[in-house]
């Protein structure tokens, strides 16, 4: 008799995968009026974004509620779960281009969910008895981006009151959160290796909120634009410390983490360069243009060849907190490995 094969195991951080290329859409949506680009193009990877993640968020919820709630209460992977409410809110401000009031309600909908799964998680993490070892950037996820990418995105419909109520959700859990990762990240033990990726989200606060501020006031140069401006040249400074450790690390779809958050960084940069007047703005923005591009499409090749071998999901009996370690275990046989060079990030404890 023939046998049923179950599906395979989709786990949240999955969906980071859509998150980044809405982050890419955004890169393009804000490059185009320097560049002189119809709207099309940015709604390319606007559209894209907006498929992937119905397709991941099918298959995510047929795995059932209590798989679903057992995500939502890991330590690991809970904070991931808030990508498939956050990322829907950036497409949607393209749709609210040609349609606004559409535009709005999707806008809405989505950062009303991204405010109370945020506190639901918030909640769960103050009862949960959390293991500090635990912990990861991941964490500003659910609340620090989803506050900032809701204010943006509100602010883009035209709903300020609720875009500034948003900001500051998104800015006071950042630095309540951020002062607590950063302890863990400096004074405990090391992260596991499948998570040294989403060191890159350290990143996306300022630059994320920057582009909030941007959109909220206008595009002017003010004083908290400057102060996030400042603050997000030092994380790019931390990021280029990280890149011999990013370079020794195999591939696996936890690459994804990089994407949003160097999306992000990237169009702060071209917000900052349309915003100052810098000289030769058009060429530079060409520049970061192709940089960011370039390096999406790579992870996202990477990503198909990983499903073409079937070595993309991890089995479907992977247990929730070993999901993203399944992730990165899949991809080994395929991706040749290369020694960990020295610093206490990835080590074994």
């Amino acid at each position: 008799p023939s046998t049923v094969r179950p599906p395979r195991r989709i786990p949240p951080n999955f969906m980071a995968m859509a998150f980044g290329l809405a982050g890419l859409g955004e890169v393009w949506d804000i490059a185009r009026p320097a560049l002189s680009l119809p709207q099309a193009v940015p709604d390319i990877f606007l559209a894209a974004s907006a498929v992937v993640w119905a397709v991941l968020v099918a298959r995510y919820l047929a795995q059932g509620w209590r798989r679903i709630l057992a995500d939502v209460r890991d330590p690991v992977l809970g904070p991931f779960t808030s990508l498939a409410v956050i990322t829907p809110m950036i497409p949607a401000v393209a749709l609210a281009q040609a349609n606004l009031t559409c535009g709005r309600v999707v806008v809405s909908a989505f950062a009303v969910g991204t405010v109370l799964l945020g506190g639901f998680l918030t909640g769960q993490w103050v009862v949960g008895d959390l293991d500090p070892g635990k912990a990861h950037p991941g964490y500003f996820l659910p609340t620090v981006a989803g506050g900032l990418v809701a204010s943006g995105s509100l602010a883009q419909v035209q709903l300020r009151d609720a875009a500034e109520a948003t900001f500051g959700i998104g800015m006071l859990c950042w630095l309540l959160l951020g002062s607590l990762i950063l302890n863990r990240l400096f004074f405990t033990k090391a992260l596991p290796i499948p998570l040294v990726p989403t060191l890159a989200i350290e990143l996306a606060p300022p630059a994320v909120g920057g582009l909030a501020w941007f959109v909220i006031n206008g595009g002017t140069i003010d004083v908290v634009a400057r102060v996030l401006g400042g603050y997000a040249v030092l994380m790019a400074l931390v990021q280029l410390r990280f890149i011999p450790l990013f370079r020794s690390l195999r591939f696996s779809p936890g690459f994804w983490a990089f994407t949003f958050s160097y999306a992000a960084a990237f169009s702060y940069a071209i917000a900052w360069i349309r915003a100052g007047g810098v000289p030769g703005g058009t060429a530079l923005t060409v520049i970061l243009l192709v940089l960011i591009t370039a390096f999406i499409g790579v992870i996202a090749v990477r990503t198909v060849r990983l499903a073409q071998r079937g070595q993309l999901f991890p089995s479907p009996a992977a247990a929730p907190a070993a999901a993203v370690a399944a992730a990165v275990a899949t991809a080994a046989a395929a991706e040749p490995a290369a020694p960990l060079r020295t610093g206490k990030v990835g080590q074994k404890p």
